[in-house]
């Protein structure tokens, strides 16, 4: 039983890009699913795959790195917040991350969405985590 499933996610990630991993597995849900299609679209993942079984699913990330330094797309994954401590934002305090560089993921009313898309919206919600 895991108690936090989106840093569990988050945390496979970074430690996968960590040792150049390219494909790293992952329990599926739909927020996970979502979460994966943001950071596909946003392009800090190559691809990525849901894949069904008899029980939860699995989730296939193709993780990203730059061609000729092998440096990792992304940087740094942070948790903000956390089943303990919930942090929310209506539509006006929404942050920016890295100045506008990095984005961060918003459980919105109107699903999963990034920063950017929650202000067009005029949507708060909860900060699940930063990406850059």
């Amino acid at each position: 039983m895991n108690t936090d499933p989106i840093a569990d996610f988050l945390t496979r990630i970074r430690n996968a890009s960590s040792i150049s991993k390219k494909i790293v597995e992952i329990p599926s849900s739909k927020t996970k699913v979502a979460m994966a299609k943001i950071l596909f679209e946003k392009g800090y993942i190559t691809n990525y795959l849901v894949e069904e079984d008899n029980k939860q699913g699995v989730i296939k990330i193709a993780l990203k790195y730059n061609p000729s330094t092998k440096v990792p797309a992304i940087t740094k994954l942070e948790r903000i917040s956390s089943p303990g401590l919930r942090k929310y934002c209506n539509s006006k305090e929404l942050p920016r991350v890295l100045n506008g560089l990095g984005i961060a993921i918003i459980s919105t009313s109107k699903g999963l969405m990034t920063d950017k898309e929650a202000k067009t919206e005029k949507v708060g919600g909860e900060v699940l985590c930063y990406v850059y």
